[in-house]
């Protein structure tokens, strides 16, 4: 693999953030530079924790978003690809609506320790 390959994966342990650094009810991308490629994904704070995913339309393969950590639909209750209008469900990734066909976003791990955000 040359580094130019967009990967779909991380190694545990990438602090990211400070969890505050992500809205509550909001989503934020991050980019990662590894010796086989780059990684593009994102996260979504809500309620009940932290979500990640990969940064890849399934209908497309395009990012989702057009603008700088605008992942979520109007209203923040989803995901939404910004390109064709699917919703995914900001908890598990999966679709809930649009040109998607029932395919879900690839889950990215992360947690949660000690008020920071990293890849699990």
């Amino acid at each position: 693999m040359s580094g130019d390959e967009r990967l779909t994966a991380t190694p545990a342990g990438v602090t990211l953030c400070a969890l505050d650094d992500v809205p509550q009810a909001g989503a934020r991308g991050f980019v990662l530079q590894m010796r086989a490629g780059r990684f593009h994904g994102f996260v979504v704070r809500h309620e009940g924790g932290v979500s990640g995913f990969v940064d890849r339309c399934p209908h497309a393969g395009l990012p989702l978003a057009r603008r700088l950590d605008a992942y979520l639909a109007p209203g923040g209750g989803a995901v939404a690809c910004a390109w064709h209008g699917a919703l995914f469900d900001p908890v598990d990734g999966g679709c809930l609506g649009g040109p998607c066909g029932g395919a879900g976003l690839t889950p990215w791990p992360v947690t949660v320790v000690d008020g920071r955000l990293l890849t699990a």
